[in-house]
């Protein structure tokens, strides 16, 4: 599966951005998903992620109550809507393919999307 991330920008501190996840080349349904970031200088951090079917959902402590992840599976599409941006939101975000088991092994590897949170 190939996977490739969209949606970032520029956003004022406070403010949202929705990021997307979509997928070619096999069905997204046959995998959790994970949403990471990179920030410059740091090293790549978990963010969120998805089962499957969307009834299992993880998040970072930093992201929790700000940040929802969510799939469309008809659209081969995760998304990540993320609310209350923080300057230290501030990185590269990319999805990553969880394949069966699902035991965390994350590869497909998207592109990322740049989100920068001014304050």
């Amino acid at each position: 599966v190939q996977l490739q991330a969209s949606g970032g920008g520029l956003v004022q501190a406070g403010g949202s951005l929705r990021l997307s996840c979509t997928a070619s080349g096999r069905t997204l349904s046959d995998y959790a998903v994970g949403w990471f970031r990179q920030a410059p200088g740091k090293r790549r951090e978990f963010v969120a992620r998805i089962s499957w079917s969307g009834g299992n959902t993880n998040y970072a402590d930093s992201v929790k109550g700000r940040f929802t992840i969510s799939r469309i599976n008809a659209k081969n599409t995760v998304y990540l809507q993320m609310n209350s941006l923080k300057a230290e939101d501030t990185a590269v975000y990319y999805c990553a393919a969880d394949p069966p088991p699902f035991e965390g092994n994350f590869g497909s590897w998207g592109q990322g999307t740049q989100v920068t949170v001014s304050s």
